[in-house]
């Protein structure tokens, strides 16, 4: 459940509303370019300014669409502990196989109320839990001993890591490595991040091209190193010019250039400044996208 590129998905909006049929046709090209598993309501996802209701139905439409062809790991967490108990509650009863749990931004817990918290989520609901470590968007590091406290309980069975330190993260496997699976949270690091014991990626760039970043862990997986490392290198301008501002901004402004949404976002997220537009679309070019 818990390897190979899983699509961070976009939430697709049309007039202010999420737009459920091409939300679908999403998730079916992701399935049909070997996407291992699809993420509704990451970051990627704009969980942050979908109300609760939008955010339960959006999870309700991935599993649906989704049929068990392959693992709906449903974005629940938050920065309120009883929340995302609440919501996860409605991921398991829905039929989600794993929740994604980011650690709660704002409030700035210590390493202790990081572990209260993701410990009363999985006593709280008993469903596989991805912890999603991001600093840069919590600003709270969640720290590889942390981590190996986490992955004690039988819940805890992976761990998105977007610290950008891969120190970190080879201490998160070397310390819990036998219990919890490492997955990278940056397109930019998949490869350093396999090399060092990860599993696969939670990915951006899968939304346009989730063929090559498939076949980018699979080809590591396989042995194939050289294949791999091709793959890497040919993918990396593109997965660069997905952050040439705020992600989700750039990748949903490639969806919508390559017609498969509407380039729609909601505020305080913002259509790209002319000079990063072009940049974006020059890189879509040169890929072959556009």
């Amino acid at each position: 459940m818990f390897s190979g590129s899983i699509v961070a998905i976009i939430t697709p909006f049309k007039d202010g509303k999420v737009d459920e049929e091409a939300y679908r046709q999403l998730i079916e090209f992701q399935i049909e370019n070997g996407t291992s598993a699809i993420v509704p309501c990451g970051t990627t996802g704009e969980s942050a300014t979908l109300n609760v209701e939008e955010h339960a139905r959006v999870i309700d439409i991935a599993v649906e669409a989704v049929n068990k062809r392959v693992p709906v790991i449903a974005g629940t967490g938050g920065n309120s502990t009883n929340e995302a108990i609440e919501l996860t509650g409605h991921a398991k009863k829905v039929g989600a196989d794993a929740t994604l749990q980011v650690t709660p931004y704002y409030n700035k817990p210590t390493q202790e109320g990081l572990y209260q918290h993701f410990k009363a989520i999985a006593k709280g609901v008993p469903l596989p839990q991805v912890l999603y470590n991001v600093p840069t968007r919590t600003s709270v590091n969640m720290l590889p001993e942390t981590v190996a406290r986490l992955a004690e309980l039988a819940e805890v069975v992976a761990i998105k890591e977007a610290s950008g330190s891969l120190g970190q993260m080879a201490d998160v496997v070397r310390l819990a490595g036998d219990k919890i699976t490492l997955l990278s949270g940056d397109d930019n690091l998949t490869l350093p991040v396999l090399s060092i014991g990860g599993a696969g990626v939670v990915s951006v760039a899968a939304n346009i091209v989730p063929r090559d970043t498939a076949d980018l862990v699979k080809a590591w997986e396989d042995g194939r190193i050289d294949e791999a490392k091709g793959l890497f290198y040919k993918l990396l301008p593109l997965c660069q010019a997905m952050f040439f501002e705020t992600n989700p901004i750039p990748v949903k402004t490639s969806l919508g250039l390559m017609g498969k949404i509407q380039d729609e976002m909601r505020l305080p997220l913002y259509p790209m400044a002319p000079a990063n537009l072009e940049k974006l679309k020059k890189a879509l070019s040169d890929y072959g996208l556009i």
